[in-house]
């Protein structure tokens, strides 16, 4: 039997993470302080992809590229699996002006990423009575998911798997022997394992304490509003500047985010829910009679760079984390769950790691 492994956190890293190694032979025990998939994972809107992948660093697009590219198959297994669907689906993101261009061209065309020039006109709903002018980029590939199914079907894989999933279990420190986590001290007692992986989101550099070392994570809060329409009022994701409109197959659009660094404040404010209004508004002046359906916030692992840390503790030999996604934790999840078990087993991984090491 191989050793017993305990992850803390359950949103869609540390889940991913247990359905990685469950399907290694490993026994997985999961703990969640609260509710399982209900903290940032939850409340995020699903794009599989960085938002301009031209914007970020080699180690980020790196790491989101192989986890869109494993997207497609891991959603229709979980859905095959478990009945619940993901809603994973491959609908395009349209870039609205101003973009940059020719950034954006030299990017797509160095990682074989399609990129189309298209009219907008063809794109986006009649406006007044008016068609939208002016050109636009697509990026066909891009997909989609629906954050909350998607979680519910990994944590109904996991235990489907073996795995053992704690809720509302948080975790108060670790017990050390010599190099090795001992055990944990619970709010339920005492936990104990052979492997431990951190894979708690915003709440990992306070919960490591003295532990986290190099580890710079932080909570940004990041707030999305809801609306509802008949039918999908357009086919792509959208994005004009920093600002998204989500599709969903039944008529619903989420619109976001904010980035607030306000620590683990998770309200939903009434100046961010204007802001963003007005700034839908600006874009689809026709939308000032749909009232948001709902409006929410959630607390994400901001990091340096977007860089998450992968891999394991510098000293403490059995501890190992999968944390600080920031923005991306969906995309990056299938990846970074490659990452942590090849390290753990001892196998080769399928590109340069450095830059996610444990410093």
């Amino acid at each position: 039997m191989k050793a017993e492994i305990l992850i803390i956190g359950g949103g869609v890293i540390g889940l991913t993470s247990a359905q990685s190694l469950l399907l290694s032979g490993y026994r997985v025990t999961l703990v969640e302080r609260g509710t399982i998939g209900l903290e940032a994972s939850w409340a995020g809107g699903g794009i599989l992809s960085p938002l301009c992948p031209w914007d970020y660093r080699e180690a980020v697009t790196r790491l989101a590229l192989r986890g869109m590219d494993m997207f497609s198959e891991a959603a229709a297994l979980l859905h095959a699996a478990t009945g619940i669907d993901p809603e994973y689906r491959r609908s395009g993101m349209l870039l609205l002006p101003p973009f940059q261009q020719e950034l954006a061209e030299h990017w797509c065309a160095q990682h074989r990423f399609a990129l189309h020039r298209v009219k907008l006109a063809d794109h986006l709903p009649v406006r007044h009575g008016r068609q939208y002018q002016g050109k636009g980029l697509l990026l066909p590939d891009i997909a989609q998911v629906r954050n909350p199914r998607l979680l519910q079907a990994l944590s109904e894989h996991v235990r489907m798997l073996g795995g053992v999933i704690h809720e509302h279990q948080e975790v108060h420190g670790f017990e050390l022997t010599g190099d090795r986590i001992a055990w944990l001290q619970t709010a339920h007692g005492k936990l104990d394992a052979d492997i431990y992986i951190v894979a708690a989101g915003a709440w990992s550099k306070a919960l490591l304490g003295e532990h986290a070392l190099g580890v710079d994570i932080r909570p940004i809060k990041g707030q999305i509003l809801l609306f509802k329409f008949d039918a999908p009022p357009f086919r792509q994701i959208l994005l004009k500047e920093n600002l998204y409109f989500i599709p969903r197959r039944d008529g619903h659009v989420l619109v976001g985010s904010t980035l607030e660094d306000v620590g683990f404040d998770k309200s939903a404010t009434v100046e961010a829910r204007e802001s963003l209004l007005q700034r839908v508004l600006e874009i689809f002046p026709d939308w000032g009679d749909h009232v948001p359906a709902r409006h929410w916030a959630g607390s994400r692992p901001g990091s340096p760079d977007n860089i998450p840390t992968i891999g394991r503790h510098p000293h403490l030999t059995n501890l190992y984390i999968n944390s600080g996604h920031f923005r991306y934790g969906v995309t990056m999840s299938l990846a970074s769950a490659e990452l942590l078990r090849n390290e753990i087993k001892g196998e080769p991984q399928p590109f340069p790691v450095d830059e996610y090491r444990w410093h």
